[in-house]
């Protein structure tokens, strides 16, 4: 068995190995623009062959930041980066917020399992919309050539006021545009198929391919997908815990998202809580 070891980088940044593989890097204190609304992310994220699964800033989305969590509009704030879908369509506006690490609960690796714990505020201007408690436990079976992050978050509305939560299928009437929440940007060749049918995307109730996986309510999704130069071949599954969800995905540009909500708003009162828990497993075949 192949202990976990983590490895600091100033007060920036983590990097946690598996042995002599460094298996993923967390950037707790990002220093993107505004404009990309900085949050923490992992990139690169590996597989246990050493394949990078992750795509950090993107020529098509720069404000994709591989593996992070992100809301796309808490009551006018834009939480993922980029432009924002109103009414009138996509626009450049001066409405970015940030995710801004405040303190480690708990950051250790012992044997085959680690856990990164820590609290952000999500922040819009002077204003503080959510704290957030987060804990990221990793967990890996060599036998198995896989590991698994576990994903929790509970973000407490502190602003004093309702927040809605809207995106761009909600408030843009793009339907079925309803990115939100974990996302995950894939490196670009995982779906590339090449006519090969063991690459593909599947949910759970036997559905398989975009259509019928993309906006589908399931407990989970997985991606089936192969890396130029090695030719290893990964599945990764996205399952959330708290029930199904309306899944978004996107192939040309490989993006998953666990939307926390699809075509209707979602209103967050003053100090209720929004509990997130979600799992990915990256897996050999």
């Amino acid at each position: 068995m192949s202990t976990l070891r983590l490895e600091q980088h100033a007060d920036e940044a983590v990097s946690l190995h598996c042995g002599d593989l460094l298996l993923c890097h967390y950037v707790y204190r990002s220093a993107v623009e505004a404009k990309e609304s900085p949050k923490p992310y992992f990139h690169p994220v590996k597989s246990l062959a050493g394949d990078t699964l992750t795509n950090f800033r993107p020529n098509d989305h720069p404000w994709h930041h591989a593996l992070s969590f992100t809301l796309n509009n808490v009551s006018g704030a834009n939480f993922w980066g980029g432009p924002t879908c109103l009414k009138d369509g996509y626009k450049w506006r001066d409405d970015h917020g940030a995710q801004l690490h405040q303190a480690w609960r708990r950051l250790e690796a012992a044997g085959d399992t680690a856990v990164l714990e820590h609290s952000l505020e999500w922040k819009r201007l002077d204003e503080v919309l959510f704290r957030e408690e987060r804990t990221i436990t990793i967990k890996v079976d060599v036998a198995a050539k896989s590991w698994t992050m576990h994903w929790r978050g509970k973000l407490t509305n502190v602003s004093g006021r309702a927040l809605s939560l809207g995106n761009p299928s909600s408030r843009g009437g793009l339907k079925g545009s309803h990115y939100c929440g974990l996302q995950f940007r894939g490196a670009r060749e995982l779906l590339d198929d090449h006519l090969d049918p063991a690459i593909k995307v599947a949910a759970d109730g036997g559905r398989e391919g975009v259509d019928q996986v993309h906006g589908a309510v399931a407990d989970w999704m997985e991606w089936h997908g192969q890396f130029d130069t090695t030719l290893n071949r990964v599945v990764i599954r996205f399952a959330n815990h708290t029930g199904p969800l309306q899944w978004f995905m996107r192939r040309n540009y490989p993006l998953a998202a666990f939307p926390i909500q699809a075509d209707e708003d979602l209103e967050v009162a003053a100090g209720v809580d929004l509990v997130v828990d979600h799992s990915l497993t990256f897996s050999c075949t």
